[in-house]
Formats: C-alpha cells, structure tokens, sequence
C-alpha cells in the first residue's frame, strides 16, 4: 500500500446560534458550516509494525492528548491489516483559530486509516467514532456542508452558493472552553423556524469574543469595511465573503501586520473526500 495524503480542510460557521444549556453541561446549538478548499495537509505512510507515529507540526501536545493519534488509537478495533501508520502533519490551519483545523486532523484520519487499514466502516460509523473525539468532527467526516443541531451531531445537507472567503487571524488564540462556560455568553436563541434565512442570523459568541479579546473586534472591524464580516466558532478566526477571488486578494493584500490570513472558495463536497476517492481509483490502476 503507497503512501497516502490528504488536505484536512477548513471549516467555517456561516452562523452559530446557541439555544440552551443541557443538564450534562453541553450546549444545544445550530449551525451552518460550510467547509473550505484550504487547510492541513497530512501525509500517511504505512508501517510494517503495527506502531503509529506522530511527526510535523505537532507543537508540544502529549501523544496521548493529540487528536490525530486519538483518531487512529480509535479505529485499531476494526483493522483488518497488520501494518501500523507515520502520520505526518503540515499545519496551516492556525490553533485557536475556530476553523476546525484540529477536528479536520482527525476526521481525516479516520477516513484515510479506514482505507489504508481496510476496516471498512461507513462514513456513519466513522461519524460516531468522530463524535467522541469532539463536536466537529461528524461534519468533516461527512465532508459537506451542512446544518448542525444538537451539541453539533445532527447533520442536515444544506445548499449553499459557492462563494470566496476572506479568512483573517489576528493571532488571538480562542479558548472554546473559556467561552462555553462563560456567564455572559447569551443561551436563550430560538430556534430556527420553517423559512429561515442566513441574512437573518448571527454568531451567539462573537460579542463575547470581541470584549474578551479586544483584537477580534477590531479585525471584524477592519473587515467591515470591505463587505459584511463574521466571527467563525468560537474564534478567533473572522471571515468576509465575496463574489471572486480578486476582489478578496485586493484586501487581503493591505492586511495589517501581525495579522494573517488565506483566501478560499467553500466547496460542494470535501477535497478530503474528493482525494480520497482519487488515490482509491489510482490504486485500482
């Protein structure tokens, strides 16, 4: 079996509206999520010993505490071949970043160990085992844009007009924690009705996010100026959307320093999922 890589993408919350605190603590919430055709790139190399290896970008994250190793710890159950993997992660995606970039690591993971390892679960059984690895992961397991519900389980494909974002970090890192459990976070959104519509939204955490980090809010700000702009998650990522490449590249370029960001276009369906199914058909050859 040849080595394997694949773009762990983005994702970005179109809106993100929190309806009430569950008795286990959890959140109900709905969301939009869109995913990007930008992201992490991991590379998986077969091993003949059934070990699994973590290299890159790895900062200082105990092996044990990292999502990827996590997402492939959890599907050695279902192995039906011997050889063990060396995961390597280029990361572009920034931590804290409310992207998903973490999430994305390991739901890629899983498809990508499901193949190589021949466990031959479906993408609803990956979704599961997604699930207890964190909230986000089902969405790029899937690998479609999509409705969420509940504490973020429950998909609904959503159609959405393909678009270019304006992704910009302003080198704030976000605790979702710290967000979540925060008093002043507002918990009482209704819910979506029958004939909603994405004009009619927002995100419950962005002005928590812009009074606990001051950068935030001026980066929405700054934003604001060149077309309606939006925290994504918890932040700290903001995000504005345009009709073409060029015009988000035009303010992109008089980006302030320190500040950073990337330009993409969302996508129908997961650029995981589309080399995947690219490497699967090669293999075949």
């Amino acid at each position: 079996m040849k080595t394997l890589t694949l773009t762990a993408p983005a994702k970005l919350n179109l809106f993100l509206h929190i309806n009430g605190r569950r008795a286990d603590g959890y959140h109900e919430l709905e969301t939009l999520f869109t995913l990007l055709e930008y992201g992490d790139q991991l590379t998986f190399i077969p091993l003949e010993q059934d070990t699994i290896e973590i290299h890159g970008d790895v900062a200082d994250i105990p092996l044990q505490d990292n999502l990827i190793f996590r997402a492939a710890d959890a599907l050695r159950p279902y192995k039906s071949a011997a050889e063990g993997v060396r995961i390597h992660l280029t990361k572009n995606l920034p931590m804290g970043g409310g992207v998903g970039g973490g999430s994305s690591d390991a739901a890629t993971t899983l498809l990508a160990l499901n193949t190589l390892w021949q466990c031959n679960l479906s993408i609803a059984q990956l979704a599961d085992i997604g699930l207890t690895l964190g909230a986000d992961v089902p969405v790029f397991v899937h690998g479609k844009t999509a409705l969420a519900q509940g504490v973020g389980e429950k998909l609904s494909p959503y159609p959405i007009t393909e678009k270019y974002y304006l992704v910009v970090f302003p080198n704030v890192h976000v605790s979702t924690v710290e967000v979540f459990t925060h008093p002043d976070l507002p918990r009482k959104t209704p819910k979506l009705s029958a004939n909603w519509a994405l004009e009619q939204t927002h995100n419950d955490c962005q002005e928590l996010v812009k009074k606990l980090h001051p950068e935030v809010d001026k980066t929405l700000s700054w934003l604001l100026r060149y077309a309606p702009s939006r925290l994504t998650g918890t932040g700290g990522c903001c995000f504005a959307e345009f009709e073409s490449a060029q015009a988000a590249q035009r303010v992109l370029e008089q980006l302030p320093s320190p500040w950073t960001g990337f330009i993409s276009q969302n996508a129908r369906e997961s650029i995981a999922h589309r080399q995947l199914a690219a490497w699967r058909k090669d293999e075949v050859k």
